[in-house]
């Protein structure tokens, strides 16, 4: 077995057997890690050479996805005010994106990569005190299904 199908397989059974906090988690590394592969598509003076526009404008086409998948797995009526905030925190950071594809604004990345980042430090955490509970109660940590 080759070590890519080797990594597919774990990365695939890590997916499948993960809570939902940790899909959220999951979905927000993605999300940092796209980002994050765009920014470095600048030069050290903030210019983006010709070269890298295509996988640029992929990387944030990709994080864009991300954020809207999720956008779909908020449960509007069960997360209420939370819910609500993530909502309009998601439609920012994909309208920062959209904007920042078409001008190719290394600031407008770097802008969503570190609330990304930020955010997801706290999913993280919000996780690992789920499964804890979930651990000890045996019920699921959120309800992410939209």
């Amino acid at each position: 077995m080759s070590y890519n199908h080797a990594y597919n397989a774990y990365k695939k059974a890590s997916v499948n057997t993960a809570s939902q906090a940790e899909l959220v988690v999951l979905l927000y590394e993605g999300a940092v890690k796209k980002l994050t592969s765009a920014s470095s598509k600048f030069t050290p003076d903030g210019k983006l050479p010709v070269a890298n526009i295509e996988s640029f404008s992929a990387d944030v086409l990709r994080a864009q996805e991300i954020i809207t998948e999720l956008q779909v797995s908020l449960d509007m009526e069960k997360g209420g005010e939370i819910s609500r905030n993530l909502m309009a925190l998601y439609i920012f950071f994909n309208d920062q994106l959209r904007s920042a594809n078409i001008s190719k604004s290394k600031e407008k990345i770097d802008s969503v990569l570190n609330m990304m980042s930020q955010l997801t430090d706290s999913w993280r955490k919000a996780a690992e005190n789920a499964n804890g509970t979930v651990a000890a109660q045996n019920q699921p940590a959120l309800n992410i299904e939209g």
